[in-house]
């Protein structure tokens, strides 16, 4: 038998690729002819499911309704999630704290908060009170379930027709869950968190539990929240004796307490409580006959005309002691007295300076609005202005408005370089010239560049392009890494908002409060140690125990080194004296600070301190419109003088680290004031240092002792020449006369 010789690889190779090539093609004729038939077989079947006519609109719809409802389910669902974890806490057992604030000579200031009184039922309120509530705010509330569309649509048209907001559309369950969870914001996220949130309400709560906490946490105005408070504070009696006229007096608070409260505007308060009436007839609660003894004899509350409470400042004190509450330092007690470091006579005088300012000089400036706080070195703050009528705006400017400092922000950037250069000193020499971060170049206020000065010089004049430049050394030519730098020094100091990294941040671009501004400057006032602000010194409970002390629970750290103090001081009190700061200077007192100015003249502001205090001032316009020119040295200076020199009164001066001790003697030759000047002003310019400033001074006393004994010479023997001459000079006028 003859053996065949081996089939060669490639052979074997064409053979399996032929047979792997018919298998794929028989694969996918026979899958191709099954779809094929699979395809047939399902459409004539389809045919039968075929709808024509109304039967197929009828279908579509559904089934677009069907697709759009999952799609909008999720949507709620999303939406939903937001305003139900606003109620994760136990809000319901949790009692509200009620705190009386006192001053700092431990006068009552006011109170904030409320304690609710389970005693005090539903049905001990006159009826004529809930009613005029009902007429009012929500007629259908015992017919809707949260949100009354019927209602909505109601205040709609009639705000259409009054060509405004005449008539409010949200519900009594709406209006409870914004003051049980959620803030003031006008914005669409907290309308959909509301609505929410009021549903969730009734679906937990009956009718009557929704309108009992609604007349008890609702805000009445003068610092009162709910009818009991309020028929206690405007009438001085309780709510189960109001009579028909105080309860719609009453009821036309929920609408607008501040705008209505009838110690602060009574014409307006009782057109309110007729406005009320007159729902009360429509909503079918009381006849016109009934009201008629009302209108004829109008509620008359208690005279609180003299009375001015400090609201701004109570309204931060009291979000700080709900914070100590929330960190657990306050105990179990709700009902607590606080003592704060409030002056009430500098809170009113720095109120009615700002309202003063603004009136003078606000249309000139176009300048609608501003904010003070003044704090003590410590962080104990004495008086927070957020605005010039809280009547109008309880929004508080001072302390939640964020905004740009300008060259107000620059001490942040010497201090931070001074500390990573110890060799960086007031005299050391910069160049003022220009200098580009990609395509941005900073400008000064002049546009125009000074070349070679000081340290001081620099900042005394508000130099742009040398915080810039600062930025580069610090971060050893990376300024990304520079301005790290500079914004843990300013958060070390007090700034407690993040602040956005930029190019311009050296110069002041980021955002900031006027409270934190107070506080960072403070570091400069006590030596170096952090002055976080706070109003709560003393803390006691009902039954009149301390159960917290500031002085006990915090104690001062030191974020910056007493080199870079007495330093930043020396050179901001020259800001002062003859820098852009010349109208904040006190009289008598040694004074730094620094001027802000940003961007299309949109902020002004005048930060400074003194070794007892430091404030923060600021001016602008609520929609950050631009101003005209107000630069930080006009009226936030002039203001910030007029506050402080009321502030130092009666106050024992404390030295300002590193100004006061070591006061230059200016003395390049005794008995020369203009030399003494021309020092000063070489100083300025960078050609002296401070030390030289005390060599000159200690030169200028050794020329002072050794000229004592010549000059005592030279004026004895003036003396006698002068005795010698008078008998000659006696003859001689004996001759003359006739």
């Amino acid at each position: 038998m003859r053996s065949h010789p081996p089939t060669p690889f490639t052979t074997r190779l064409k053979r399996a690729a032929l047979a792997f090539d018919a298998w794929l093609n028989s694969f996918l004729f026979q899958g191709g002819r099954g779809l094929a038939q699979a395809w047939d077989s399902y459409s004539e079947k389809a045919k039968c499911l075929r709808f024509r006519g109304a039967s197929r609109v009828v279908l579509d719809l559904t089934s677009e309704a069907t697709t759009l409802g999952l799609v909008g389910g999720v949507v709620m669902l999303a939406l939903a999630l937001p305003a139900f974890r606003e109620t994760e806490d136990d809000w319901l057992k949790t009692q509200d704290l009620a705190v009386t604030f006192l001053d700092r000579y431990g006068q009552e200031a006011g109170r904030r908060g409320l304690h609710l009184d389970d005693s005090y039922k539903l049905e001990d309120f006159p009826d004529y009170l809930v009613k005029a509530a009902l007429a009012t705010e929500d007629r259908r509330f015992y017919e809707h379930w949260g949100i009354d569309p019927i209602g909505t649509f109601r205040a709609l048209m009639v705000n259409a027709k009054g060509g405004g907001v005449v008539q409010g559309g949200s519900s009594i369950t709406q209006q409870l869950a914004k003051n049980l969870f959620l803030t003031n914001e006008r914005s669409l996220e907290r309308k959909i968190k509301e609505a929410f949130l009021a549903l969730w309400l009734e679906f937990h709560l009956t009718k009557d539990e929704i309108l009992k906490l609604y007349l008890d946490r609702a805000y009445m105005g003068g610092g009162a929240h709910g009818a009991v408070a309020a028929a206690e504070y405007y009438f001085g009696k309780p709510a189960k004796d109001l009579t028909l006229a105080e309860a719609a007096m009453l009821a036309g608070l929920f609408k607008a307490p501040t705008k209505y409260a009838p110690h602060v505007n009574l014409p307006a308060a009782r057109a309110r409580a007729n406005e009320v009436l007159r729902n009360m007839v429509e909503a079918g609660f009381l006849t016109e006959g009934q009201i008629q003894i009302a209108r004829r004899n109008p509620a008359t509350p208690v005279n609180r005309s003299r009375e001015t409470t400090p609201d701004f400042y109570l309204d931060w004190a009291f979000e700080q002691v709900k914070q100590l509450a929330t960190a657990k330092k306050l105990g179990s007690d709700r009902v607590l007295i606080v003592k704060t470091p409030l002056d009430t006579n500098l809170q009113q005088h720095a109120e009615q300076t700002l309202e003063n300012m603004l009136r003078q000089h606000g249309r000139q400036y176009k300048a609608g609005q501003g904010a003070i706080v003044v704090l003590d070195s410590d962080g104990a703050v004495r008086a927070i202005v957020g605005g010039r009528d809280y009547g109008q705006s309880q929004f508080n400017r001072a302390t939640g408005a964020l905004r740009q400092p300008g060259s107000s922000f620059k001490p942040f950037v010497y201090a931070a370089a001074m500390t990573v250069n110890p060799k960086l000193r007031p005299n050391s020499n910069v160049v003022d010239q220009p200098i580009c971060l990609g395509n941005w170049c900073p400008q000064n206020y002049g546009r125009s560049f000074s070349g070679s000065m000081s340290l001081t010089s620099a900042i005394a004049r508000s130099i742009n392009s040398i915080p810039v430049r600062m930025s580069l050394e610090i971060g050893k030519s990376n300024a990304k890494a520079g301005r790290a730098v500079i914004m843990d020094t300013a958060k070390r100091m007090g700034l407690s908002h993040p602040l956005t990294d930029s190019s311009s941040l050296p110069i002041g671009a980021a955002e900031v409060t006027v409270i934190d501004m107070a506080a960072s400057y403070a570091v400069f006032a006590n030596g170096g140690k952090r002055a976080d602000p706070y109003a709560a010194w003393e803390v006691r409970n009902s039954s009149g125990e301390v159960i917290y002390r500031r002085d006990q629970a915090v104690q001062p750290k030191q974020v910056l080194e007493t080199r870079v103090v007495n330093d930043m001081n020396f050179m901001l009190n020259k800001v002062v004296e003859e820098g852009t700061g010349k109208r904040a200077a006190l009289d008598g007192i040694k004074t730094a600070g620094k001027t802000g100015t940003t961007n299309a003249y949109r902020d002004a502001w005048f930060v400074g301190y003194t070794g007892n205090l430091a404030a923060a001032v600021w001016y602008g316009n609520d929609d950050h419109s631009t101003m005209n020119d107000m630069t930080g040295g006009t009226l936030p200076a002039m203001t910030w003088k007029e506050v402080m020199t009321v502030a130092h009164q009666n106050l024992e001066i404390r030295p300002l680290p590193g100004v006061d001790a070591a006061a230059p003697t200016v003395a390049a030759k005794p008995g020369s004031p203009a030399e003494q000047q021309a020092t000063a002003q070489a100083y300025l310019a960078g050609t002296l240092s401070r030390r030289s400033f005390d060599v000159l001074g200690d030169i200028g006393n050794l020329f002072k002792s050794a000229e004592r004994p010549a000059a005592a010479a030279r004026e004895a023997e003036a003396a006698r020449n002068q005795a010698a001459a008078r008998p000659a000079a006696s003859a001689a006028r004996q001759v003359a006369m006739p």
